[in-house]
């Protein structure tokens, strides 16, 4: 088994890659790796696309990295459990909507658009730990609660087009896009990494997770 983290130099890749090597032991996940060869990405048995920064030099880079095609192939085509973070999970969206509009991967229904709390007082970013809402069950929430912590980290979510495939919300000044999940993919908006033991049940169980 081999899980790949897809490097497109767009975010700190290292605590994500140990969150994941430990949880790899722990489930008999195999082998996990951070990589920028399409050959590995193509044969990974799972694959996780992390991101920091805006949406649109991400979805730039993501599509001018030469684990592009190979990413695409292995999820929709070979139907490989994939996982992204942060704005990895935004670039599944159809398009964001920072600074400029630009085409998204389109594996989600939704926009990405910039969070506007009702509650003035809130202050954008969001950042720091926020309560977890499950709206629909999934494998890689098994053993989670509503109410488990996550850690957040971001000026834009994601706004549903189909709300059934969002699967988890918080509430910061209203409903902010947590999780989102279809057929083989998941999405989370927070780092399961840096979110203590509910990030790594997250993780260990995308890590076991066969669609």
């Amino acid at each position: 088994m081999l899980t790949a983290i897809i490097d497109y130099e767009s975010g700190n890749l290292h605590s994500a890659e140990k969150a994941f090597q430990r949880m790899a032991k722990e489930v008999g996940g195999g082998d996990v790796v951070v990589t920028a060869d399409p050959d590995v990405v193509a044969k990974a048995d799972h694959l996780l696309l992390p991101g920091d920064g805006a949406f649109p030099s991400c979805a730039a880079a993501l599509r001018a990295s030469g684990c592009f095609d190979a990413m695409v192939e292995a999820v929709q085509v070979k139907g490989r459990p994939f996982m992204g973070i942060c704005v990895g999970m935004q670039l599944m969206a159809r398009k964001g909507h920072e600074y400029e509009t630009v085409e998204g991967l389109g594996w989600i229904d939704g926009e990405v658009r910039e969070i506007k709390p009702a509650d003035a007082s809130l202050k954008i970013p969001h950042m720091g730990w926020n309560d977890l809402v499950i709206d629909t069950a999934h494998p890689v929430l098994d053993g989670v609660a509503t109410g488990e912590h996550a850690y957040f980290v971001h000026s834009y979510q994601m706004e549903m087009g189909d709300a059934a495939q969002r699967i988890a919300h918080v509430d910061y000044g209203g409903d902010v896009t947590a999780i989102v999940a279809r057929d083989n993919m998941i999405g989370l908006q927070f780092h399961p990494e840096k979110s203590a033991d509910a990030g790594l049940r997250m993780i260990g169980n995308f890590l076991k997770w066969r669609p």
